[in-house]
Order: C-alpha cells, then sequence, then structure tokens
C-alpha cells in the first residue's frame, strides 16, 4: 500500500449526478477537498439536476465489477467510499470483490465507508426488499456505516428518530448488530445545533455539533460528508479526527454554499471554496443577473411571438390587440392590490413608498390607456390572466417572495418595450402603448425594482433566496402566457407559431 508520505488514493462506487452537485461527482471534489486523489467506479446513471431525479440507468453489475478490477490491479486503493447501489445483483458483486480484496491485503486493507442510499426525500424506499437484505449482507466487509435518520431507521427496523437520543440509540443497535461503527448524523432533526456522533457497539466514541446553518443549498450532503470521512481516515489512521476534519469542512462548504448558483432547486454545497480562495477572488457574483440569464429562454419565446412580432411591425389586428388590453386592464387592477401589499409588508420606509408609488401608477397612467381604448369595456378574465394572478396572491404574505414575483411585469415589459421602440413612428397605430414601455420614466421605475429585490435578496437567508428565484421564474413563465393568449397566437392561426411556448425550453417548477 501507500506510504504515509504519499497523497492518499480514494475510490468512490456510487451513481453519476449529471448535476455535479452528488453522488461520484460530489465523492472526487470532496476527496479533492480532503487532500485525497479521486477515483471512481459507476454503479448507475442517473438524470437529475438540482429539483429532483427524472430516470435511473443502471449497467450489469459485471460491469461495475469490470471496472474495480481494473483500478484495484493496477492502483494501490486506500480507502473506499461507496454510495448508491441500485439492486441485489449489484450489491452482491460488489460484497464479492470487496471480500477479496480484503482478504488478500490483510491488515493493509482500505477503509471501507458505506453511505447506504435508500429513502429519497420525499420518504419512499429507493430499494425494494432483496437489495434491503443484500445490502446489510455488505455490512460484513464496510468499517463505517453513515445512514441519514430516515435510513437509520429503515436498518434498525424502527420508527425514524424525533430526537438526538433516539437517533443514537438507534445506532448503537446498527453497530451491535452488525459489529460496524455507524455515524448518527442529526440533519434531518430540528434545533439550533447540529450534532454527529461515531458510535460503536459499546456507544458514542465522539461526537461533534455545529451550529444549523439556514440554507436550502444541502444537494449532496450525505455522500461528501462520507467521502471527507473515508479520506479523512486514510490520512490520519484515527476516525474520530477524521470525522473532526470532516465535520469542520463540510460546515465551511454549506456556509459557503450560497456563494454559488446552480440550478433553482436544492442546489450544491461549496465543495472547492477554500481551494478558490487561494487560486482567484472570489467574484460578487450578481444573483439577479443570473437569474435573468436563467429564463432566457423564456424571453426568447416571447420575442417569438406572432402578437410581439405583430405589434412591432404595425400590422395587429386592432380585435387581437383589444383583447390584449382587456385582460391587461384586469391584471393591472389587481397587479395594484398586490404591490399594495407589498408596500403593507416591506421593512423599510423606502421600499414601502416604490410600492405604493408603482401601484398608484397602475391605476392612474396605465389605465389611462386602457380606457382610451377600450371605452371600459372590460371582458371576463381569461384563464392565462386568472393563473398569473393567483400565483402573485399566493406569494402576498411572504414580502420577499412577494417582491420577486412582483419583478418580471417591470423588467420583462421593459426589455420588450426597448425592441418594439425600435419601430415606433409617429404614425404606428400603437405608437402611444409602445411609447409608455420604452420610456426614460419606465426605464428608471425597473432599474429601482431591480435593485430593491436585489436588496431583498442579499438579507435573506438560502431557503429563502430559492424561494425567490421559484416565484421570479413562475411569474417570468406567466408573463410569457399571458403575451400568448391572443388568437394571434392560437394554434392554427398560420403564423407558424401555434403554440404558447414555442421557441422555448421551460423551466420545471
Amino acid at each position: 500500500m501507500s506510504t504515509p508520505n504519499t497523497v492518499k488514493n480514494i475510490l468512490s462506487i456510487a451513481g453519476s449526478d449529471p448535476s455535479g452537485g452528488a453522488g461520484i461527482q460530489a465523492d472526487l471534489k470532496s476527496i479533492a477537498a480532503a487532500g485525497g486523489y479521486g477515483m471512481a467506479a459507476i454503479s448507475a446513471l442517473t438524470a437529475q439536476n438540482t429539483r429532483g431525479v427524472s430516470a435511473v440507468h443502471v449497467p450489469p453489475a459485471g460491469f461495475l465489477l469490470a471496472q474495480l478490477r481494473a483500478v484495484s490491479e493496477d492502483i494501490a486503493i486506500d480507502a473506499i467510499k461507496i454510495g448508491m447501489l441500485a439492486n441485489a445483483a449489484v450489491i452482491d458483486e460488489l460484497g464479492g470483490w470487496l471480500a477479496g480484496i480484503r482478504t488478500a491485503a490483510g491488515s493493509d486493507a482500505p477503509a471501507v465507508v458505506l453511505d447506504p442510499v435508500m429513502v429519497a426525500t420525499s420518504g419512499d424506499s429507493l430499494l425494494d426488499a432483496e437489495a434491503t437484505n443484500a445490502l446489510r449482507r455488505l455490512f460484513a466487509h464496510v468499517d463505517v456505516i453513515t445512514p441519514n435518520i430516515p435510513e437509520l431507521a429503515v436498518l434498525g427496523r424502527g420508527p425514524v428518530a424525533g430526537n438526538w437520543e433516539q437517533a443514537v440509540a438507534q445506532a448503537r443497535s446498527l453497530a451491535a448488530e452488525y459489529q460496524v461503527l455507524v455515524l448518527a448524523k442529526g440533519g434531518h432533526l430540528e434545533g439550533e445545533t447540529c450534532r454527529d456522533a461515531l458510535i460503536s457497539p459499546d456507544g458514542v466514541l465522539f461526537e461533534v455539533a455545529s451550529p444549523r446553518l439556514a440554507t436550502a443549498n444541502t444537494h449532496g450532503t450525505g455522500c461528501s460528508l462520507s467521502s471527507a470521512l473515508a479520506t479523512f481516515y486514510a490520512r490520519g489512521g484515527d476516525w474520530a479526527q477524521a470525522l473532526r476534519q470532516a465535520k469542520a469542512w463540510l460546515s465551511e462548504a454549506i456556509a459557503r454554499a450560497d456563494e454559488l448558483a446552480v440550478g433553482g432547486g436544492h442546489g450544491p454545497v461549496n465543495h472547492l471554496a477554500a481551494l478558490w480562495d487561494g487560486v482567484r477572488p472570489a467574484p460578487a457574483r450578481d444573483p439577479l443577473a443570473h437569474w435573468w440569464e436563467a429564463i432566457a429562454g423564456i424571453r426568447a419565446g416571447i420575442d417569438e411571438l406572432a402578437f410581439i412580432r405583430r405589434l412591432k411591425d404595425g400590422s395587429l389586428a386592432p380585435a387581437d390587440f383589444e383583447d390584449y388590453l382587456g385582460q391587461d386592464a384586469l391584471y393591472l387592477r389587481s397587479y395594484a392590490r398586490v404591490m399594495s401589499r407589498a408596500s403593507e409588508l416591506a421593512p423599510t420606509t423606502e421600499e414601502q413608498r416604490f410600492w405604493a408609488g408603482s401601484a398608484a401608477s397602475c391605476l392612474e397612467e396605465e389605465m389611462t390607456l386602457h380606457r382610451g381604448r377600450l371605452a371600459d369595456q372590460v371582458p371576463e378574465p381569461s384563464n392565462a390572466t386568472t393563473a398569473y394572478l393567483n400565483h402573485l396572491r399566493a406569494g402576498s404574505d411572504d414580502y420577499p417572495v412577494l417582491a420577486a414575483a412582483l419583478l418580471p411585469c417591470f423588467w420583462i415589459y421593459q426589455d420588450v418595450g426597448k425592441r418594439l421602440a425600435v419601430a415606433n413612428h409617429p404614425a404606428h397605430p400603437y405608437a402611444d402603448w409602445l411609447a409608455t414601455y420604452s420610456s426614460v420614466q419606465f426605464d428608471d421605475v425597473t432599474a429601482r425594482a431591480i435593485e430593491l429585490v436585489r436588496g431583498v435578496h442579499a438579507r435573506a437567508d438560502g431557503s429563502t433566496r430559492a424561494a425567490m428565484w421559484r416565484a421570479f421564474e413562475a411569474s417570468s413563465v406567466h408573463e410569457l402566457d399571458f403575451f400568448a393568449q391572443t388568437a394571434a397566437d392560437a394554434p392554427g392561426a398560420g403564423d407558424g407559431v401555434g403554440s404558447i411556448t414555442a421557441g422555448v425550453a421551460l423551466p420545471v417548477g
């Protein structure tokens, strides 16, 4: 095996996460951050992102064995981390290989850490009874098991622990049954402190606690902790010290998770934050610029609508424009009330004045254009109008979420208005309308709205920021639907669009 002065070689056996936050990808980052050389044998392929898993492909068990043999026949392995194992055939094949290399290596056998991937975030079981029994057989070939609270309950054949004392008792029972160390993890429990403990059949060997961090970006924490634990143990030979080091590193990675901008769901931890500090200054990324980039497909879809193209060149039928204005009149009346609600919730006088002034602008200035063209004939709300307003009202008790949900009506209208303004001229049939949304005044109001929401985002914790993004994204989708509801974009209208989502792949959520 390797000498004490060499970099330790750590093998991860797990599934692949193409979004990079969990599985093999998280393992390799964690191993590197902990000072090891990472290797990987892939047990499953997934189609997933920060919002969830949509598909899983499990290669034949024999192919996993071929990967393991290729690595072990050439490279000294100092520690092994095991993650996702999808079925009994894969687990048993792995068990046979582990038994062989551990027997052959004797006292130099690599340490093995098993992170049992058994229960989804939803609470659904990921392994059938046959695979669960095979996983129990695998315990004979591992040193440490690192289940989360729901997985600990399954392995311990008991209820899900509701407090730390129950979790420790379950972990000790499991350790005694299989003569292994069990890492009890408090991440799923409540409280301001998160506790983790290495537990043997005799009780707690070592416990470490850290403040619970407020962030939604915790995707892959189980994978990351177990990989770091294996790596630090390979480097130092002491499980307690390895846990102390792994927990300290992971706490920092979670604390800095919000520095990343990965996806719109539960994002990853910042595995390599300390490394990046050493090689370059960490740029302060504007989160709202990232939001704007993320809805580029939605904005492109709006530009491709027949309604927008015909509005720009003046060929839009007056009836189509009046249909749009009628729905816009309905929308703006309720939009003004929602902005008034934002003014009530806003924590600062500046924000209160902005939302109140914007509400008044809706009713006093923009509605003047509607009344002049519609002669007070306002239709019933369409499905698109109703859906958009229901979305805004749903966040009317949460100020940060509401502020984010209101922003696209400013920002997208200004963006569209600037391009429409290029074609505007005094004889344009909709010149007054185009001028309203391409004016210096509207630019200023939009800039203030963006800056205001940026400030709200800066004050928010990780979970609130994630909720703000989801609200902003959903409003942007509603903007597309709202523009696309006239007859100009109806299926069969002959414009080549034929769908409200033409030219854009809508985000999930």
